[in-house]
């Protein structure tokens, strides 16, 4: 099963991978020693803990995704509903909506991907 348990910085690192799939590993060193202040060391660290958590693997130095980042935020947000709300997504939207309003088109939104669930 997928961890889907990321601090702030994993998410950041995660999403710079899924943005240059498939890339090199010495590159993705160069990149986060850029955007995260990283050495490679770190980088190499982080990475194998992502590839322990099954979101990325690591084949001769090539590293790519093995669920995308579309499908990843999906299973976070089941992930989600599950611990928090025993599982009832009728519970997570009332909770949602007893803070935020819902406008027109997120209704008809919501109401189109209900309709599509239906099957």
């Amino acid at each position: 099963m997928i961890n889907t348990n990321l601090g702030v910085v994993e998410t950041h690192f995660a999403n710079i991978i899924w943005q240059n799939e498939p890339i090199h590993s010495r590159e993705l060193a160069k990149i986060c020693t850029k955007e995260l202040n990283w050495k490679r060391p770190t980088t190499y660290n982080v990475l194998r803990k992502l590839c322990e958590k099954g979101i990325f693997q690591n084949n001769d130095g090539i590293v790519s995704s093995k669920i995308s980042r579309q499908d990843f935020y999906g299973l976070q947000g089941e992930q989600f509903v599950e611990e928090v709300f025993d599982g009832s997504l009728p519970a997570f939207v009332a909770a949602f909506t007893s803070r935020k309003k819902l406008s027109d088109t997120d209704i008809q939104e919501l109401m189109d991907i209900i309709n599509q669930g239906r099957g």
